[in-house]
């Protein structure tokens, strides 16, 4: 096992100077003072960790969680020194979906779309973001909680890790979750989830392309950060452009998607790290984590 670096809590106010926003318009600004209620959240050397912290809900997305995880992603986002960014859960679960409670709360169609729009607002943001997200997940990953691992760029379980649309169950449906899961897998793979409601493993949802790795039960957290250490040796810039663009050419036609790619690389061939990565490799060497130049 590594040994690794110093833990350091961050706190909304650390890297926020502005408003949080919502698809529909703005939320208060984020003052030094507020921090994070329903999450637990660290930094190792250049790898963030967001800790999903309702364990006696089974880490379901409340209306403050699902703006926690928001926020929180904003925040590592603006962090220089974090490179990736790794989601688990506290407890038994990774999570499983929605605070149905809060149903309740609400009577007419725009309230429920307001409610809604903010629990799948933070599948957004990681598409949105420089930094690269990996989901490690454990226990049941159901509803929301397939959706956040789906959304993720890079996702690892444990072995014993149980996902599923579970919606239909309640009389509901995965609207969210279907959008990144349609974008993770094959339509038939994740229509098959969506309409029957039924669990998967991991080895099944590895199989199906929803997950990168599996480990030993207990093992996922290690993993996923292992991962997130491998990736924050590599350039930051280019790993930040190059996720922008990914994301970008998903939604164009092949020729668009290779003329935006044509000048995206453009556009990282004139920054430091390209000139520096590529002057250390034609001497035979590879810059370290801690030489690549500031973003």
């Amino acid at each position: 096992m590594k040994v690794r670096g110093r833990v350091t809590s961050l706190t909304r106010g650390d890297v926020f100077h502005g408003p949080r926003r919502t698809p529909g318009g703005m939320r208060d600004a984020v003052t030094p003072d507020d921090r994070f209620e329903t999450l637990e959240t660290d930094v190792d050397g250049y790898v963030g960790r967001i800790t999903l912290s309702r364990p006696r809900a089974m880490n379901t997305f409340s209306t403050q969680l699902a703006q926690d995880l928001d926020d929180a992603l904003r925040a590592f986002d603006d962090v220089s020194d974090v490179r990736a960014v790794v989601v688990d859960g506290a407890g038994d679960a990774f999570s499983a979906g929605i605070d149905l409670s809060e149903h309740e709360n609400f009577e007419s169609e725009e309230e429920y779309e307001t409610w809604v729009s903010r629990m799948e607002e933070p599948f957004l943001t990681i598409t949105r973001m420089e930094t690269p997200v990996i989901a490690a997940a454990h226990g049941h990953a159901a509803a929301n909680g397939i959706g956040l691992v789906a959304a993720c760029d890079l996702a690892v379980a444990a072995e014993d890790t149980m996902f599923g649309a579970t919606a239909p169950k309640v009389g509901l449906f995965c609207m969210g979750p279907a959008v990144p899961l349609l974008a993770a897998l094959p339509r038939k793979r994740a229509l098959e989830l969506l309409l029957t409601g039924d669990l998967i493993d991991a080895e099944t949802a590895h199989d199906w392309g929803l997950l990168n790795r599996v480990t030993p039960a207990g093992e996922h957290v290690e993993e996923a950060l292992d991962l997130a250490e491998t990736i924050a040796t590599k350039s930051p810039t280019a790993i930040g452009m190059g996720k922008q663009a990914v994301y970008e050419m998903a939604g164009m036609d092949y020729a668009t998607a290779l003329a935006h790619s044509n000048e995206a690389f453009a556009a990282l061939c004139t920054t430091d790290d390209a000139h520096e990565g590529i002057s250390a490799f034609l001497d035979g060497e590879s810059l370290s984590a801690s030489e690549w130049p500031a973003k």
